[in-house]
């Protein structure tokens, strides 16, 4: 699995396991139902966490049951239930940050970024501890790089450099910076293309030293300095994925 797409998930998975507490504030009976429900989804049996929590609702509307449903779905796979379960959540609770973060996780994992950003972008509004921030601003970073990432395949160059420029707004994201290496090159933006190479190096978390390393050498090449292109060239081919390109680019320079 993509780690770029775990880590909302993991994120939502964290607060879940926190709420067992929170069932001292229901109906007695709702709030036997909604522990069960938690003891059920700990133990990764999650259609029966989603049984206990239907039943729990039965007897009482609570935003923190239908929170823990949502999760429960989400881990079930069945996003439809969660995205709705979510929703409910917010109506009863329009200031809870957990569910836009679990709202906008389950929007991610549908594929919709547009309306996972929104959400995860009203929960940083909402965040008040630097930890919790910082979580945010990273699934926002995500979401804005998957947008890019979707005109790129659109051959939007345009509005991709938009997101992958949002995405580094919010995350120093190599991935993002490495894209938007790529493209600037595309475009004949050497020196942009640099910069962004050289923050792909600069942090580099997932990606390997090869793509910033090739688009410096294109950017190079382009600027007409032969010497530092080659020299960055030799320095990609020595990693497999782009061994192939950086040695025919090297061949041309010969």
């Amino acid at each position: 699995m993509n780690k770029n797409k775990v880590f909302p998930i993991l994120l939502i998975f964290i607060l879940a396991l926190s709420f067992s507490s929170f069932a001292q504030e229901m109906n007695a009976d709702a709030g036997k139902l909604y522990n069960e429900g938690n003891s059920q989804l700990k133990a990764g049996n999650y259609i029966g966490a989603i049984d206990n929590y239907q039943k729990a609702l039965k007897i009482e509307k609570n935003y923190k049951i239908y929170y823990q449903m949502g999760i429960a779905y989400k881990k079930a796979r069945k996003l439809e239930d969660s995205k709705n379960s979510f929703t409910e959540c917010l109506k009863l609770k329009s200031d809870f940050i957990n569910a836009y973060n679990g709202l906008g996780g389950t929007f991610f994992s549908l594929g919709d970024y547009s309306n996972a950003v929104s959400n995860f972008e009203k929960g940083l509004e909402l965040a008040k501890d630097a930890s919790t921030q910082k979580k945010f601003k990273k699934n926002i970073s995500l979401t804005y790089g998957k947008l890019g990432e979707k005109e790129i395949s659109n051959a939007n160059s345009t509005k991709a450099i938009e997101y992958l420029n949002k995405a580094i707004e919010y995350n120093n994201s190599d991935a993002a910076y490495l894209k938007l290496a790529q493209l600037y090159s595309e475009l004949g933006e050497w020196d942009k293309s640099i910069s962004a190479s050289e923050n792909a190096l600069k942090y580099k978390s997932k990606i390997t030293i090869g793509g910033p390393y090739f688009y410096m050498g294109v950017s190079y090449k382009g600027k007409g300095d032969n010497s530092k292109a080659k020299e960055m060239f030799e320095k990609a081919k020595s990693d497999p994925t782009y061994k192939k390109n950086a040695e025919y680019e090297l061949s041309l320079l010969k």
